[in-house]
Formats: structure tokens, C-alpha cells, sequence
């Protein structure tokens, strides 16, 4: 009897070690704008359909994204600073970054436009008159790609903002925008998350069109030789299902409100 008790409880300790194998998630960092967008909620399915894999989303700012990944704490980053992620790349952290995708960064504002900035094309000028005016600007201030970006118009505008007009939030991008909302405020969104939230908030894009406002999403594994329990094998498989043909065309095909939100950029004819 002793001896059939320990061939079932071993039997069941391998069986239950075998499912939780099975259904350890890939982890993957990733900026809110993926997330807030809704894209996330239509790629992961799929994935998990091609290939049996199933995602758990870590959604915060490219920084702390990177962060996590040169900690080991992730297996896979979906990313949008550039500048950051070669620093992340050049110190060994990651391995094989991909180009995923793009979109842009826009300004919003609110409808009275106290800067008077509605209808340029100028960013960095937007930021200067928004400066001027003490209009009220919310910055996502975390440290994410938006953030990073946002800081780097102001230094072109030679402008280091302070004071009451300047907010910095800490949050996410869909927080921000209702933030601002909620303060008659300008911000700076990428423009998938401004479609998902453009009906939920009183604001208008009032600056959009500026070259310096593009958005490139890179894909980057975290490298195995630093930190040998990440999956590096599932974060390949990512990799390797977002620049398909089928990955591809899901992000091409993503819309909200009838307008493309991401454009695809691993494989750009279909």
C-alpha cells in the first residue's frame, strides 16, 4: 500500500511539474501604447493559436521596460526609443532587435488652444509657444519612449519646463490623455493610443505632420548568455511570429474608429 501511495503522489508531483512547464507564459516588457491601443489584445491571441504560447504583458514605459530586461526579469522587450534601446543593445543586454512596426507622435490640446498652436506642423516651435503662454502641458513623465521623446523636443526648443504649467504625471498614456482632459491641457500621445481614447477625452490633435514626431517599435530578445533562465527559446518564437507575413498583416490590419493605427515595417509588402 505504502509503496502504491508513492507511485501515485510521484506520479502526480511529475504530472503537475509537467503542466506548470506547459503553461509558463512567455513574459514580455512592452510600452502602455501597445496595450492601451487594444493591438496587444488581438496579437496575443494569435500568437498563442500559431504556436501554443501563451504571453503575460508587463505594460510600462520603454525604461523601465529595458530595465526589466537587462535584469533578467523578462524574456522578450516590444519597444519604441531608439536612442535607448542601442544603449541596451551596446551593453550586452539584448540580442537580435527587429524592426516591428511605426507609427507617430502627435500633439493634443484642448479645443480653446491658449497656445495657439492648432493646425502646425512644427513641434518643437508647438513646445516653444505652448512654453510662452505657461498653457498647461502634461508630461507622461516615466521615463517611457513618450517621455523620452517629449524631453527631447524641449531640448531642441532649448526650454527646461518648470513651474505650474508643467505637470509631470508618472503614468501611463491613457492616464495622461485623461489627465489632460481633465486640465484643458496639451500633451504628447503616440497616435494609437490617442485613437483609442480620442472619444473619451475633450481634446483635439492641434500639431501633427512633423518628421520629428515618427515612432519606430523594435522587437528585442533579452540575452540568454547574461541570464540563462530566461525563455529565449519562446522570445524567438515572438520574434519570429511578429515580422512573419501572418504577423505582419495582423498589425496592418489593426483599426480603431476605421483608421490603421500601426504600420508594419519587418515586412513592408504583403
Amino acid at each position: 500500500m505504502y509503496r502504491l501511495m508513492t507511485l501515485v503522489l510521484g506520479a502526480a508531483l511529475a504530472l503537475t511539474s509537467s503542466i506548470a512547464g506547459a503553461v509558463t507564459p512567455l513574459r514580455l516588457a512592452t510600452t502602455t501604447s501597445t496595450d492601451n491601443s487594444g493591438l496587444l489584445d488581438v496579437l496575443l491571441p494569435k500568437f498563442k493559436k500559431a504556436t501554443g504560447i501563451s504571453v503575460h504583458v508587463i505594460a510600462v514605459g520603454t525604461g523601465k521596460a529595458l530595465r526589466l530586461g537587462a535584469n533578467g526579469d523578462v524574456d522578450v522587450l516590444l519597444v519604441h526609443a531608439p536612442p535607448a534601446e542601442m544603449k541596451y543593445m551596446h551593453a550586452g543586454h539584448g540580442v537580435n532587435r527587429r524592426k516591428v512596426m511605426y507609427n507617430d507622435f502627435v500633439i493634443v490640446g484642448p479645443a480653446s488652444d491658449p497656445a495657439g498652436i492648432k493646425g502646425g506642423k512644427d513641434a518643437v516651435k508647438a513646445f516653444e509657444a505652448i512654453a510662452q503662454h505657461h498653457a498647461t502641458f502634461v508630461s507622461r513623465g516615466d521615463d517611457s519612449g513618450t517621455n523620452k521623446k517629449e524631453l527631447i523636443l524641449w531640448k531642441d526648443a532649448h526650454i527646461k519646463p518648470s513651474g505650474k504649467w508643467y505637470r509631470a504625471a508618472g503614468q501611463g498614456m491613457g492616464k495622461v490623455l485623461q489627465i489632460a482632459g481633465e486640465l484643458n491641457a496639451y500633451t504628447l500621445t503616440d497616435r494609437g493610443t490617442w485613437l483609442a481614447y480620442e472619444d473619451k477625452v475633450p481634446l483635439k490633435i492641434v500639431v501633427q505632420g512633423d518628421a520629428r514626431l515618427f515612432n519606430p517599435y523594435h522587437v528585442i530578445a533579452v540575452n540568454p548568455n547574461e541570464y540563462s533562465d530566461v525563455d529565449y527559446t519562446g522570445a524567438m518564437q515572438f520574434i519570429a511570429w511578429l515580422t512573419s507575413v501572418p504577423g505582419q498583416r495582423e498589425i496592418r490590419d489593426y483599426r480603431l474608429h476605421g483608421k490603421q493605427l500601426f504600420h508594419p515595417t519587418a515586412i513592408t509588402k504583403q
